[in-house]
Parts: structure tokens; C-alpha cells; sequence
């Protein structure tokens, strides 16, 4: 990781608190973000427990993070140990030359998965698959 990394997240954010100083801040518009706050200190955790926290300002450190927001008016900076930023792409395997099974293709591993699950089935299909082998 680049020291002194930045990154600015307009929008308002609700907060969730995880447990053991760990929050989520999630953002459904424009587009879906979700920001995992960890090691929050008292300080940190009642800047996040107030409602609408708007555009944060994440700056990675060596030693930590620093989370700015807009809370109810006001401006805050707070240190964090760890902020992790998850942003879905929803076209990422688009470009990704990624095999697709047809009906024959499907209908083979519906059979393997179906025989796989009943008791035994897993022997069964070793002395399947071994016997297929002979034969080529």
C-alpha cells in the first residue's frame, strides 16, 4: 500500500456497529460502497453512532487511517486502526474469458451432484468414473 493514500466518499452513510470497535458505513446511492472501520477508538465510536454521517475522507497512514466525515453539522477527523473500502463491480468478470456450460454440460454435474448426495453415492461415482477410463 502507497503511504499517505487517499480516497473522498461523497453521499450520507449509515452506520452499523459490529462489535469490538469494528463498524460498517454503508452508501446505497449513486453507487453501492461499503466501508469497514476497525479498531475505532471510545472517541471514534460515538463520532460514528451519530446519525448521518456524510462524505467521508479516508487517508491511509503506516500506522493506521484517519476518517474524516460530516456528522449532524459537524467536521471531524478520527484515527482508526484500519479502514477497508468495498465497492462491488458489477461488470468485472465481464471481460473474462470464462467458460459456459450448455444443457448436455449441465444436465452432467445436475446427475453428479445428485449422486454425490445420497449415502454412498461417492463410491459409486469412483467406480463410475473408473470404469469410464477402461474403456477409452
Amino acid at each position: 500500500m502507497k503511504r499517505n493514500m487517499r480516497r473522498q466518499l461523497p453521499g450520507t452513510f449509515s452506520t452499523q456497529d459490529l462489535g469490538a470497535g469494528v463498524w460498517r458505513l454503508s452508501r446505497g446511492e449513486p453507487a453501492r460502497i461499503d466501508v469497514f472501520v476497525l479498531g475505532a477508538s471510545p472517541e471514534a465510536a460515538e463520532f460514528l453512532g451519530a446519525s448521518g454521517v456524510h462524505d467521508l475522507d479516508i487517508d491511509w497512514r503506516a500506522d493506521g487511517a484517519l476518517l474524516g466525515s460530516t456528522a449532524q453539522g459537524i467536521c471531524n477527523t478520527v484515527a482508526v486502526r484500519c479502514a477497508i473500502v468495498h465497492e462491488p463491480q458489477p461488470q468485472l468478470y465481464a471481460a473474462l474469458p470464462l467458460a459456459g456450460l450448455d444443457e448436455q454440460a449441465r444436465r452432467f454435474w445436475r446427475r453428479v451432484f445428485r449422486l454425490v448426495r445420497i449415502p454412498g453415492g461417492r463410491h459409486l461415482l469412483g467406480i463410475l468414473a473408473r470404469r469410464s477410463r477402461g474403456r477409452r
